[in-house]
């Protein structure tokens, strides 16, 4: 553990300060599941990941293979458990909540030419021994700097709005892209938007180039950091995360940035902007 509760000088609180670890991340545990269920969730996780196209049926089909008699109903309830949906055209892949107001894509033949032109979120699985926590990030399209993630046991839209928060302290875009998921239709997390007067984009349903960026990002935190490495507890997947975030934003070359890095473009021009104006 990272915290020792029974420190003779420093309160959890103090320790919680010094590891940058606000006090309910110490004390959430993550969601748990049957160790079968977890199995399961495990391979689904991996094969989506691969192909995020496939849907229940698909997915069934898929554990059926590897040795798992399950039927559609139980991989159904799995992947909604997960976030998961299949990103090709149908009915009801990413329901809206009641409270939600539906917003236009506005960025379909629009060329993406700067930093904080569009930004965009999303959420993934995360999984942990005896369960899973939910990972969410802002990125910035143009550069695919990270501006900021949070995690969280609950796939509610306090995390996502925390998120949004933190990465515009430090700027705003004049377009935000989500999908259609409740996290995101809600009205907390619309009003963070709209009373900076940012501009609200919504994936069409099924789309699967309409938040291509964000795709990519989980595909590579996956195999790069959370396939390889097993994290017995939240601070630990925490501190984790951040070395990785860190590694990807300044130090990993990009090839589709001509191999420089997201931190490199983003602040180049930003710069660059700045001089000429």
């Amino acid at each position: 553990m990272l915290i020792d509760r029974e420190h003779p000088i420093l309160s959890l609180s103090r320790q919680c300060e010094l590891l940058e670890l606000p006090r309910s991340t110490y004390y959430f545990e993550p969601t748990g599941e049957s160790l079968m269920n977890l199995a399961l969730m495990k391979l689904i996780d991996e094969e989506y990941t691969r192909h995020p196209f496939y849907g229940y049926r698909k997915m069934t089909v898929y554990l059926n293979g590897r040795g798992y008699e399950i039927n559609g109903k139980r991989t159904g309830r799995l992947m909604r458990k997960m976030g998961l949906h299949a990103i090709y055209p149908g009915p009801k892949l990413s329901i809206p909540g009641k409270e939600s107001k539906k917003y236009p894509y506005l960025l379909r033949d629009v060329e993406i030419t700067r930093p904080n032109q569009v930004w965009s979120t999303d959420i993934t699985y995360i999984r942990m021994p005896g369960g899973f926590v939910y990972l969410t990030a802002v990125i910035d399209w143009y550069s695919r700097y990270v501006l900021s993630w949070k995690l969280s046991n609950t796939l509610d839209s306090s995390f996502c709005i925390e998120a949004v928060e933190e990465a515009l302290e430090n700027g705003k875009p004049e377009i935000f892209n989500t999908d259609q998921g409740v996290q995101f239709t809600s009205t907390g997390f619309i009003s963070t938007l709209e009373i900076r007067d940012i501009k609200v984009s919504m994936d069409g349903k099924g789309r699967a180039l309409d938040n291509v960026f964000v795709e990519r990002l989980w595909r590579t935190v996956k195999y790069e950091e959370v396939y390889l490495k097993v994290y017995d507890t939240v601070p630990e997947l925490k501190r984790s995360l951040k070395d990785y975030f860190t590694f990807y934003n300044e130090v990993r070359p990009h090839q589709s940035l001509e191999y420089k890095t997201p931190e490199r473009i983003f602040k180049e021009m930003l710069d660059k902007n700045k001089e000429f104006h």
